[in-house]
């Protein structure tokens, strides 16, 4: 029996930086499943349309992708590999048509509100939201516009046929998206990582304490008195519990080192929930 063949869900169309992280982390020739939503990819994994799925988690600038976190809890897909993609914004058209000619851009609202300086630079532009970078590239290209542009990813534009007019039209260079790599438990079970000795690893959590004083203060000590170094920690609200919290963490080692084992023990004696959401080579 041949193996299955490899299909990576994202969220968005293709040349989404989504499929960067694809490519970098799966490989340039993996077979890819564009979702329009990212519970749309979770339920691809879950439900077997696609072999992993890529998630974009965090942002430099933007912040937490906060719906992705809630996924994690609800579809128990566990992490096994993470990569961080630079972001870099270029104004795109469709070719024949000049920057001149430029009236309207179109893009997902955070690549536009990361491109405010060029904005500033350039006020004869109209700023457009769509509802994802690639996926505004594709439009123009299909509706032949002539006095729009998109802002996406030079992939987008070799996908779709378009022409590049300013590169790097970003506010911050300093701008990186960190992306998860999903995998099914069984899949997880029967194709684990091997990478280097020397690779540092990380483990992402999530738990929930009472709502007492003190609570979280001992939990995190658990971490604290073992020297784990915690890389992140962010709260989202505990349905049917208003104002309580999971608390999302990740700190660097492996899950079952006895150092981490001690500190997960000790958690587990504080709080009311623990779940280990994954254990995978920190990204680069």
């Amino acid at each position: 029996m041949s193996a299955r063949r490899e299909i990576i869900a994202f969220q968005g169309e293709r040349g989404a930086f989504s499929e960067e992280a694809t490519r970098k982390l799966c490989g340039a020739e993996v077979e890819v499943l564009p979702c329009v939503r990212f519970e749309d990819l979770f339920r691809g994994l879950k439900e077997g349309r696609a072999t992993g799925a890529i998630v974009p988690i965090e942002n430099t600038l933007a912040g937490s992708v906060h719906e992705n976190y809630d996924h994690l809890v609800n579809f128990e897909l566990p992490i096994v590999a993470e990569t961080n993609v630079r972001i870099v914004h270029n104004l795109i058209a469709p070719k024949g048509v000049k920057y001149s000619q430029i009236k309207q851009v179109y893009s997902h609202p955070v690549a536009l509100n990361q491109c405010l300086d060029f904005f500033a630079r350039n006020p004869q532009f109209e700023r457009t939201p769509f509802y994802d970078t690639a996926g505004s590239v594709k439009m123009i290209m299909e509706e032949g516009l002539k006095d729009a542009g998109a802002i996406a990813s030079a992939v987008a534009s070799e996908i779709y046929g378009a022409n590049i007019l300013r590169r790097s039209i970003e506010s911050d260079r300093q701008n990186f998206t960190r992306f998860f790599l999903l995998r099914t438990p069984l899949y997880a079970k029967r194709n684990p990582l091997r990478p280097p000795a020397a690779t540092q690893w990380k483990t992402s959590l999530v738990f929930s304490t009472r709502n007492i004083p003190g609570a979280l203060f001992r939990a995190l000590s658990a971490f604290a008195l073992r020297d784990l170094n915690l890389m992140k920690i962010e709260s989202r609200p505990l349905r049917g519990k208003p104002w309580e919290y999971l608390f999302y963490l990740d700190f660097l080692g492996r899950v079952d080192s006895p150092v981490a084992e001690n500190a997960l023990n000790h958690l587990r004696e504080i709080a009311d929930f623990l779940r280990i959401l994954g254990c995978y080579p920190k990204g680069a």
